[in-house]
């Protein structure tokens, strides 16, 4: 995710949800992200060795569904590897997701930020993966362009969208990103897209290898530069720059400036 207000590793001060502390009973509770609405991410762990993750977010965060993230998650599990959902529900307070955990360490674990060539590497196989496996026909979730487009129109009625600024350093040839965005380029691919394509959502295992993905709540049928502009984007953010076209080599692809560019001033108008 673009980083607005904080995204990445909580402080060890962070108020554990009491829905969280009953899910985890006698389990150790450590956790290990929070996203830049204010979801936390908690991992769980027994005596034996178990693992689960509790997701929550507070109620009143319309951005957050993990109700449509548990569905994604069942539907994609039938051909790649993603995490089980064990639980999912809600309450006044807010919703959670349990999920058990995958083999492999995030692309923003220490491990990788130390090497990330390797890292934006197992993005792009990461990705090529999960577009020729998910079945396109009979997915039964959108996140195309016209959806999208929807969104970003009610951010900018509402005042929402990123300030002219913001856009300007992010998007400097951008001149009127309204009228931009309203001119998609034609579709290259459709696939089934993540939707959050961004380098803490992809798992490696420890020999570098592309492991799973994460973090599926966006998953969706779309043109797939709309998960590799923000994939390898998402590179620079973590990692600095020069590893975008790392990204792009591993898929199996040349770069396509005009939709990378459409790609991610949609990402942040939407």
């Amino acid at each position: 995710m673009t980083p607005s207000l904080f995204s990445g590793r909580p402080s060890d001060s962070v108020t554990v949800p009491g829905v969280v502390q009953a899910i985890a009973g006698g389990d150790t509770i450590t956790p290990v992200w929070q996203n830049e609405l204010g979801g936390l991410t908690f991992r769980l762990e027994n005596r034996r060795g178990i693992t689960r993750y509790a997701k929550w977010v507070a109620a009143g965060t319309p951005e957050i569904d993990l109700a449509a993230e548990a569905e994604r998650l069942a539907w994609a599990r039938q051909w790649v590897v993603v995490p089980q959902v064990i639980e999912q529900s809600a309450d006044d307070e807010g919703s959670w997701l349990v999920t058990s955990a995958v083999p492999g360490r995030s692309a923003v674990d220490s491990r990788w930020i130390a090497d990330p060539k390797t890292a934006a590497a197992a993005i792009g196989r990461g990705l090529r993966v999960l577009h020729d496996a998910l079945p396109v026909d009979t997915c039964p979730f959108d996140w195309s362009t016209e959806r999208r487009l929807t969104r970003a129109y009610e951010r900018v009625a509402a005042g929402e969208q990123p300030s002219g600024q913001a856009l300007k350093r992010r998007h400097p040839h951008v001149t009127d990103p309204v009228a931009q965005i309203a001119e998609p380029p034609p579709i290259d691919r459709l696939v089934v897209c993540h939707g959050d394509a961004c380098a803490p959502n992809t798992l490696l295992h420890d020999d570098g290898a592309f492991s799973a993905h994460v973090d599926l709540g966006s998953l969706g049928v779309a043109d797939r530069w709309a998960d590799l502009a923000i994939g390898a984007w998402s590179t620079e953010w973590n990692y600095g720059p020069g590893y975008a076209d790392v990204v792009y080599e591993a898929y199996g692809i040349d770069p396509d400036p005009e939709r990378i560019a459409y790609y991610r001033l949609l990402w942040d108008m939407s």
